[in-house]
């Protein structure tokens, strides 16, 4: 396995992040796996804006607080709003980005009882997620942490739940189009009714097709912010004009897009180094 590490140092903060792709035979199941450590000279908090993944935090620190109340490992589901997280000034832990079909198998359980939710990895999963948080925090390198995540990840996934055919195939157009597909031609390609499709797309992906599509282009615009015109964006990413854009901000990230942009998350810092 290859793991890429970066550092940071200043005098206001400090921070480790490495990152590794899961095992080939995991691949499109997950995301990077993205180890991280950070110290801080005072506690901060961070706006966490809705993306298109269900997100696995194992936490091999102190506990990290989200919208109010403190978590050590956490799963959070889809959301249709902005999400803040804060940390006394130390943060340590592994996070995986799972797309929503993943997490489903993974779980097993409905996801729409995790939309707009944040519900500790414990009370999901037992005893089993208390003894891998500390297998992991056992080990002393990033390599044997997400090794070790390759085997418990692909053994859950193998006894985890399937998704509907017709299910993977309507998250895999809108994934495709970046949520740029109407919920008539879904309904049309599935053959269900537009009610069955919406009622067992939210139970395995966690939010109804066109409140997934909203994410999707919201996740999008996101991506493209410091590299376009805000227009531009709207266009290419199917918003109606800018002021609907702006509206999907305001909704989705709490702000405007000018105001997310000079929010720089800690990882990608431009002084970074590469270890």
């Amino acid at each position: 396995m290859t793991v890429r590490v970066v550092r940071h140092s200043s005098p206001e903060r400090e921070w480790e992040l490495a990152t590794a792709a899961p095992h080939p035979a995991l691949a499109g199941h997950f995301g990077a796996y993205h180890g991280y450590r950070e110290t801080t000279v005072r506690p901060e908090e961070r706006r966490e804006v809705p993306h298109a993944a269900i997100t696995l935090i194992l936490n091999l620190g102190e506990p990290l607080v989200v919208s109010g109340r403190p978590y050590a490992s956490f799963v959070a589901g889809l959301h249709g709003r902005p999400v803040y997280t804060e940390h006394p000034g130390r943060q340590y832990g592994i996070q995986v980005d799972l797309p929503p079909l993943t997490a489903y198998a993974l779980l097993g359980q409905p996801l729409d009882e995790l939309g707009n939710a944040v519900v500790g990895l414990d009370d999901l999963l037992g005893h089993p997620a208390t003894r891998l948080v500390a297998r992991l925090a056992g080990i002393p390198d990033w390599a044997g942490r997400f090794a070790l995540l390759d085997r418990v990840l692909a053994g859950r996934m193998d006894r985890g739940p399937r998704p509907a055919p017709e299910v993977g195939w309507a998250w895999r157009q809108l994934s495709r189009t970046g949520g740029r597909i109407g919920v008539a031609e879904l309904t049309a390609g599935t053959g269900w009714s537009h009610r069955h499709l919406a009622t067992r797309f939210r139970q395995q992906v966690g939010l109804s097709p066109k409140a997934y599509a909203r994410v999707l282009r919201f996740q999008r615009a996101v991506a493209l912010l410091p590299t376009r015109p805000l227009a531009q964006v709207a266009d290419v990413c199917g918003y109606f004009d800018q002021a609907h854009l702006n509206r999907d901000f305001r909704d989705l990230a709490g702000c405007t897009p000018t105001t997310l942009l000079g929010e720089v998350n800690f990882f990608q810092d431009p002084a970074a180094v590469a270890a």
